[in-house]
């Protein structure tokens, strides 16, 4: 039996998406609603860049559907520090603002790395052990978007095979490609998209795409976003994959 697929973009919030996208006419405090119901997943921005209430997180579940989620970037304040390992309290801090408000609608974090960030075996070994396995009873999923080429190494995938941390998979732009099969899911952020291509992607492209989505849900959950790229198309380009995979 096949693992769930959830494809989404980055945010709902994006000007050039109102037209292309959102219906004209539609209302800011509606966009939510509508794109939880075009998509069947979302990787917020904001938490990366503010600390959340837990009325905000309790709104988003309620504007949208059963069986959508939501993925978060996890805050800044801690993915960028020098040492990882030293971030317990940011952590704790970030899991405890009111991610269990999203209920079964919580998906992965993703803690992204900046791009000068080098592998350094144990300081990621002691930011993984920071990394809860559940909150209030709702289990957590954790994936590591590393982005300097350093983390190609061996001894990183198995890190995160240890403790079933997912290694984000982030293609067709501009950083190495760590495919690494390390947990019960995969997190790939597709960067692709191009200016001129009407679906953001070829129709070869979201083929070639839709059956790699489909290899990898034969055993794992999987969770792509349109990210980067042409933006103005991620949409698009997402809405064509879920089509394909339909």
């Amino acid at each position: 039996m096949p693992h769930p697929i959830r494809i989404g973009v980055g945010g709902w919030t994006f000007d050039p998406w109102r037209g292309p996208f959102f219906p004209a006419g539609l209302r800011q405090a509606d966009e939510l609603r509508f794109a939880s119901r075009a998509l069947t997943a979302i990787e917020v921005n904001g938490t990366f860049y503010r600390t959340q209430t837990p009325a905000t997180f309790r709104n988003w579940a309620r504007q949208t559907p059963d069986g959508f989620v939501f993925t978060l970037k996890a805050p800044r304040y801690v993915t960028t520090r020098r040492e990882l390992s030293g971030t317990a309290a940011s952590v704790e801090r970030f899991i405890a603002s009111g991610l269990a408000e999203l209920g079964p609608k919580l998906g992965p974090i993703n803690w992204q790395f900046p791009p000068t960030k080098t592998f350094d075996c144990a300081d990621v070994a002691g930011f993984l052990d920071l990394l809860p396995d559940s909150l209030n009873g709702l289990p957590l999923r954790h994936a590591i978007e590393a982005r300097h080429e350093s983390f190609l190494a061996p001894a990183f995938a198995a890190l995160l095979a240890d403790r079933g941390v997912a290694a984000v998979l982030g293609a067709d732009g501009p950083y190495p490609e760590i495919d690494a099969a390390t947990a019960p899911f995969a997190y790939l952020r597709l960067m692709g998209t191009k200016d001129g291509e009407a679906l953001g992607y070829s129709k070869p492209a979201l083929d070639r795409w839709a059956t790699r989505l489909r290899k990898i849900a034969r055993d794992r959950d999987v969770f792509a976003f349109v990210i980067s790229g042409h933006k103005a198309a991620n949409p698009a380009a997402a809405q064509a994959l879920i089509q394909r995979l339909a």
